[in-house]
């Protein structure tokens, strides 16, 4: 297992959108958040990961004030969590885990209910509704009981009505459970265009691919604290496995490759070679100029680097993807 040590990179000179230190939470005799730190640049994609029950909604809620902290502190658009709630809930979107669309009203009604809990005049709240309505493509089906809405229609209705408040913060915890393939894609345009926006995005996900395809940074928690967090292609660097695979069709050549190459792993039945490799490009370069240099033709040279999948299971010893968790 790799070490949980945090890959170093400079901080964005962007303000902090959310920050916390030494968050603590537990239930009974059950610690769930162990002392996190959390560091979020203003306009940017955060993605936290972890197995069932690691933490990730108990931190959307304790950041978008729903529970509170038994330890730390936390501030959130410049609020401090405890102090100033208000200042917080004002500044925030939360779209939950399960959807907060009443489907016995229509779309439309969903949204201007929500423009009442904002105190949005009764004309600013059918003009945010409509524009609302239009941007998610829901026009056509907003006069539509909700209960006879799509999933991926509910969960951009549900979306929509958290920007009824126009929030610079979003806490989006699993926003594309159950969702088909094309919906997921829709639900992923629609974060990279708030982002655009300057909206902050936290992001839970049992997605590896989702995290790996939004966010700016990701964090992995697991055992209640945060087991590593950067970039993806800096979490990917921290688990080994990377290697480059040549094919040959000539027996002699594959021969001549296996006795001359160092660290190398064989599979006579195939013809094929594996090398350790970071799929830098500098490595790269380093095997077929060897290639040449030997007069070694391979027919197939393929790269492989470890994905997210593979970090997740080296930090957190998890044989299977996250799934949604209820605290």
């Amino acid at each position: 297992m790799p070490s949980s040590v945090m890959p170093t990179s400079p901080l964005s000179s962007s303000p902090m959108a959310v920050s916390a230190t030494g968050l603590r939470k537990s239930y009974g005799d059950k610690t769930v958040l162990d002392g996190i730190d959390l560091r979020i640049p203003a306009g940017s994609v955060f993605a936290l990961l972890g197995p069932n029950g690691a933490g990730k909604t108990t931190t959307v809620q304790i950041l978008s004030t729903l529970i509170t902290a038994d330890g730390g502190q936390a501030r959130v658009a410049g609020h401090d969590v405890a102090a100033s709630p208000d200042g917080v809930r004002a500044a925030i979107g939360v779209t939950g885990q399960f959807s907060a669309v009443d489907g016995l009203i229509t779309g439309e009604e969903n949204m201007l209910l929500m423009a009442d809990l904002h105190h949005l005049s009764k004309r600013e709240g059918r003009r945010v509704t409509a524009e609302l309505l239009e941007r998610f493509g829901l026009t056509e089906a907003a006069k539509k009981p909700a209960s006879t809405y799509s999933g991926g229609m509910k969960r951009r209705l549900d979306i929509a009505m958290t920007l009824v408040g126009d929030p610079r913060i979003i806490f989006l915890d699993e926003p594309t459970t159950g969702l088909d393939p094309r919906s997921r894609h829709n639900m992923w345009q629609i974060i990279r265009e708030l982002v655009s926006g300057g909206v902050t995005v936290f992001l839970t996900t049992q997605y590896l691919d989702e995290a790996d395809e939004l966010a700016d940074r990701i964090a992995v928690l697991n055992g209640g604290r945060i087991a590593a967090e950067g970039t993806a292609e800096e979490l990917k660097r921290l688990v080994p496995g990377g290697h480059v695979r040549l094919r040959f069709s000539d027996p002699a050549a594959y021969r001549n490759a296996a006795l001359a190459l160092r660290e190398v792993t064989r599979d006579d039945e195939a013809l094929a070679l594996q090398i350790p490799s970071d799929g830098t490009q500098r490595e790269l370069r380093s095997i077929l100029d060897w290639l040449d240099s030997a007069g070694i033709e391979a027919d197939e040279l393929t790269v492989h680097t470890p994905d997210l999948d593979d970090v997740f299971f080296a930090l957190t010893g998890s044989t299977d993807q996250p799934k949604e968790a209820v605290r």
